[in-house]
């Protein structure tokens, strides 16, 4: 069981719909059980309450799925909101044998409660899929009140119908003003780059305004535009994403001071390296940073960071690193245990083609994982090292811009939590999973180059509460 990244006994953890009030996020969220395989046994909503990202409350489903006939089957992901006289579930009700019956597999519908814990379902479809949409993708929905046009909005992924076309996914839009009667708006972003918008999530953050949708199509990750204004346009900016492959369906809640992204990291078919990544996985809390630019990062939570226990150096002075043509290497850790954060700070010179952080490595075969910056193309990737086999890993998806620049610090934090691993590269993250068992060491290296290691420093992972 992970020590800090949440993920309930026996299930795996899907979509997140976060709500916070009176100091708690309410994170409701899937769980399947995968028996026998992926959507196997059909779920509804369950619920998990935390403070600080480190201590959680298992609730346990609160919002069951209908019977086999029911429109709500499964219950895919929605919005938690609080209204005037009750908090309201926006949900989507999915049944898997209804498009064979030449019925909308997905309908958007309601529940009520009065206490987030107790909900009482309407059983009616709210909204149902528009005519020249498709009926069987039509999800995801999140709502908030525009506060200018004193109205309600309702965002949800879907796709349009035009002959055999795939990248027609799209943001579509309803407003209301009593929460019960919806008018269709249309688009409300159309970029026609991928096959369906899932999870879209829409959020103000000083000057501008933040829209999120998770990339349904070969990258399969989180990303955003941006916009001073509700209405658009909505730009992209340099690196559009929160994290790389191993991170999606992310939703943001905040809590007044500061405001977090809660997404998942998928596993892999048979625990294998080389397998492909399946839907649900491990929660990871990423916190958002807004720069100066007004794009976006991500960093560890503060209340996770101020956590961390056990303090201590890998190294007494700086580590000075450096081959003309070639690799040097140097070991700061032989013996790194399974969940722990690592903190550096490095500085390479101009012409510097690689630096690594190698980890869970076998002394005797040199074969293990590694986080590898590539100054020239800015990116940070994440494979298996030293392997002596055609494909070691399926590392589709795990690069990540990061902007390299030579002569300058840059801070580096990575947390491994039992097979996964997230490394924070200047409030840019690109998560992991490790699935093989091959030693222990942690290692930096350098290629063609000279690096500057300093304050490397190792903390443990405190056990966690979790009832």
């Amino acid at each position: 069981m992970f020590r800090l990244f949440y993920q309930p006994s026996g299930t795996w953890f899907g979509d997140c719909m976060p709500f916070y009030e009176n100091g708690q996020f309410h994170l409701f969220h899937q769980r399947d059980t995968r028996n026998p395989g992926v959507f196997g046994e059909p779920f509804g909503w369950s619920l998990a309450r935390t403070s600080n990202f480190i201590d959680y409350e298992d609730l346990g489903e609160v919002i069951p799925g209908g019977g086999d006939d029911a429109q709500d089957q499964f219950i895919y992901a929605g919005t938690v909101f609080r209204g005037a006289d009750a908090y309201y579930a926006f949900y989507t009700g999915y049944n898997r044998t209804f498009a064979d019956q030449g019925r909308p597999a997905q309908a958007l519908m309601i529940a009520t409660s009065t206490d987030l814990l107790h909900w009482t379902k309407t059983d009616r479809a709210v909204v149902l899929p528009e005519p020249g949409y498709d009926p069987n993708h039509w999800r995801d929905p999140f709502l908030f009140f525009d506060r200018g046009r004193q109205r309600y909005v309702l965002i949800l992924g879907a796709r349009k119908i035009q002959g055999q076309k795939v990248l027609t996914g799209r943001t579509v839009y309803f407003t209301s003003s009593d929460l019960q009667e919806w008018e269709f708006r249309g688009d409300f972003w159309a970029p026609d780059l991928y096959t369906m918008h899932e999870m879209p999530d829409l959020f103000q953050l000083g000057d501008y305004w933040y829209l999120l949708t998770t990339d349904y199509n070969d990258a399969c990750k989180t990303v955003y535009r941006m916009s001073r204004s509700l209405e658009g346009p909505w730009a992209a900016p340099p690196d559009d994403a929160f994290d790389g492959r191993a991170y999606y369906a992310a939703r943001s809640a905040a809590d007044g001071e500061h405001r977090y992204l809660f997404g998942w990291v998928p596993t892999k078919e048979n625990d294998d390296d080389t397998g492909a990544w399946q839907w649900g996985g491990t929660l990871l809390v990423h916190e958002l940073v807004q720069r100066a630019d007004g794009t976006l990062g991500v960093a560890l939570p503060g209340t996770v960071r101020a956590a961390l226990i056990n303090s201590t150096p890998l190294q007494e002075g700086p580590i000075q690193l450096s081959r003309a043509d070639g690799l040097a290497e140097t070991v700061l850790s032989p013996q790194l245990e399974p969940e722990v954060s690592v903190t550096a700070t490095i500085r390479f010179s101009a012409g510097t083609r690689k630096i690594s952080l190698r980890l869970r490595e076998n002394p005797e075969t040199g074969e293990g994982y590694q986080f590898s910056l590539h100054p020239s193309c800015h990116q940070v990737r994440f494979d298996r090292h030293g392997t002596f086999r055609w494909s070691g890993y399926n590392d589709k998806g795990l690069q990540r811009f990061v902007h390299l620049e030579p002569d300058t610090d840059h801070r580096l934090q990575l947390i491994c939590d039992g097979t996964i691993a997230t490394l924070y590269v200047d409030n840019v993250a690109l998560s992991a999973r490790m699935y093989t068992d091959g030693g222990a060491a942690l290692a930096v290296d350098v290629v063609d180059g000279a690096v500057e290691i300093r304050d490397a420093v190792v903390s443990q992972v405190a056990p966690r509460n979790q009832e």
